[in-house]
């Protein structure tokens, strides 16, 4: 009866905040992580292994990405003769020698490569032939002409 009279009274300096409530706060919050979380020891460290073994997963799984990034920008280094990276070479060597780079990037590299080679070559220098606005073409020649007729009559006293 007396336990059920304090609790309905409580304590009379413990709303004054002179220390007499913090007492009762710290005896509330669990010491042990498992019971805040609500779970028993067993489950709390199993539910802890699971966490690292899920981050030490994504760690590699992002270190992998990384080093296939490393691939590409070494691959494309090399196609374009721009100097090398050591940054790369040492994500690469971290990562292993499983690394290649991805098949979706590879495609898109091979499309640019191709698209350049057929721009470089011959057939290339043909269809940008007839691409081109043949009227606006010979404006530009016949102006060019008569720029060169015009200075060579400045220059020289026979013309």
């Amino acid at each position: 009866m007396a336990f059920l009279i304090k609790s309905m009274i409580g304590n009379p300096l413990s709303g004054i905040g002179l220390g007499g409530g913090a007492d009762k706060e710290e005896e509330a919050a669990p010491t042990d992580p498992a019971k805040a979380a609500g779970m028993t020891r067993e489950e709390y460290e199993e539910y802890q292994k699971q966490v690292v073994e899920e981050k030490m997963e994504r760690d590699a799984d992002f270190l992998h990405k990384k080093a296939e990034r490393a691939t590409l920008r070494v691959c494309l280094r090399e196609k374009y003769r721009l100097p090398k990276s050591e940054q790369d070479d040492n994500m690469i060597e971290i990562a292993g020698d499983d690394v290649d780079v991805p098949e979706e990037l590879l495609k898109m590299v091979d499309e640019d490569a191709t698209e350049e080679e057929d721009k470089d070559s011959i057939m290339g220098q043909f269809q940008n032939l007839q691409n081109m606005d043949m009227d606006q073409l010979k404006e530009k020649a016949s102006a060019t002409v008569t720029e060169l007729k015009s200075k060579a009559e400045e220059k020289c006293s026979v013309m």
